[in-house]
């Protein structure tokens, strides 16, 4: 029985993607495990594997289309002795809806909406139904043929594949009588809270003026139209829901640089002949990291109807990259030496840039670090990035007038930070303490050798 290859998400916050470029043609006869496409998401372009063995009968969506939704119909996969001539092939309709803008979607022709509609259930008349019950059941050709030579009921196999399908390895494992808990009976008997990043839908677009109006405004001028790629797109949907929806408060602070400063060009001294050259924001991001541990309950997320602490020191670092930006996340940060957050926050900046991040280097995490001050920038305020608790946004350092501890005036080098809070998650005085430990790190930075 021939079984739809589906557009895959290939991240907890993919929606939909573009399908960049085939890497097998009709005809082609693949393997579980073969690469068959590149897929590019709103952050990357990554590889999607075939889960199942078969021919190529059909390609649904051609190299190039863009807003495919997860879960489209994007290829027919054919069991052996099946002819592509005498399988139903369905009108992938988040493809169909793609390829259309927003202006172009309101004018086209009822029939092609209503044919795009009548291919949404198409996604699962392959898929065979249980014994005894009305179930249908997500399973690969390979996996139905082995179950049915054991005599195994798929009904009763919990799947282990994309989106809970069955494999391969569920049914070779699996004997007849030994029946597993169904998917519906595996499932908490309280829902489990979706983190925002992942129940965000970075593809709706945020309200606004009306891009009729917007033109209207601008017709007698000179312009170029840009439109939103996936990377766009998404930062403009969330960060829209961001500040919606997270009730921010402010938390600033000035930190003294000059111990760091004459520490950090002491360490570089003598790790110059490993190639090891430290930043202050390596130092920053230790330091942080420092924090997350010293005052735990800061180290939190929202998470729908409930916040869930986290034990390690994951932090996240922006990163500008061309269109937009990358979070990328420095895993158990606190128990990392200098050198070694340095190395790897330069290898993660550099495939930031070239979009090479796999989604588990991006995503999670409980704060971030944006960093604006190597650009000059002497303060702001940043923008938490759900589910994220809070975000440190850090300014220049400037040499500035100060009052010494003896009361005289003095120089110091003087830097700026403002911790951007989400209130559902950290109350003000929680912030402050967290604040206050980050500062007292940076102006003691012996504490970050320990």
């Amino acid at each position: 029985m021939a079984v739809q290859i589906l557009m895959p998400a290939l991240s907890p916050t993919m929606e939909e993607g573009t399908l960049a470029k085939w890497l097998v043609k009709e005809g082609d006869a693949v393997k579980s495990g073969q690469i068959l496409a590149e897929i590019e998401t709103d952050k990357a372009t990554m590889e999607f594997e075939a889960v199942d063995e078969g021919v190529v009968g059909k390609i649904l969506v051609a190299e190039g289309t863009g807003g495919v939704k997860v879960n489209t119909p994007i290829a027919v996969l054919l069991e052996d002795g099946e002819d592509a001539a005498s399988v139903a092939v369905p009108v992938p309709a988040a493809a169909v809806a793609a390829v259309a803008t927003e202006s172009q979607a309101e004018a086209r022709p009822a029939a092609v909406a209503a044919a795009a509609a009548a291919a949404a259930p198409a996604a699962s008349t392959d898929l065979p139904r249980g014994e005894g019950s009305g179930t249908r059941v997500f399973a690969s050709p390979l996996a139905r043929r082995i179950a049915k030579e054991k005599g195994l009921d798929l009904g009763t196999v919990k799947g282990s594949g994309p989106h809970g399908r069955i494999v391969r390895a569920d049914v070779e494992g699996a004997q007849p009588g030994a029946v597993e808990a169904s998917r519906a009976e595996a499932r908490p008997a309280t829902p489990v809270a979706v983190p925002a990043a992942a129940a965000a839908k970075p593809a709706a677009m945020p309200t606004g003026m009306a891009a009729e109006t917007v033109l209207k405004i601008y017709a007698d001028r000179q312009f170029e139209e840009v439109p939103l790629d996936g990377m766009r797109r998404t930062i403009a949907a969330r960060l829209t829901e961001a500040k919606q929806t997270i009730p921010h408060f402010y938390l600033r602070r000035e930190v003294r640089l000059d111990a760091l400063m004459a520490f950090r060009e002491n360490l570089n001294k003598q790790l110059e002949a490993r190639g090891v050259k430290l930043s202050v924001n390596d130092f920053i991001i230790k330091a942080c990291a420092m924090a997350l541990q010293a005052v735990p309950n800061a180290n939190a997320v929202w998470a729908g109807d409930r916040m869930l602490r986290l034990k390690p020191s994951d932090v996240a670092v922006a990163v500008a990259v061309e269109g937009g930006l990358f979070t990328p996340v420095l895993r158990d940060a606190d128990k990392k030496s200098l050198s070694a957050l340095s190395a790897e926050m330069k290898d993660l900046a550099g495939r930031a840039k070239t979009r090479k991040l796999a989604p588990h280097e991006y995503l999670g995490g409980s704060f971030a670090i944006s960093n604006l001050g190597m650009m000059g920038i002497e303060n702001f305020d940043a923008v938490i990035n759900p589910p994220h608790g809070s975000i440190l946004a850090v300014g220049a350092g400037l040499k500035k007038p100060v009052v010494l501890a003896d009361g005289t005036i003095g120089v110091a080098t003087v830097m700026s930070m403002t911790l951007s809070v989400d209130h559902r998650v950290i109350d003000g005085a929680l912030g402050a303490e967290f604040l206050k430990a980050v500062i007292e790190a940076l102006e003691n930075p012996m504490v970050m050798l320990a």
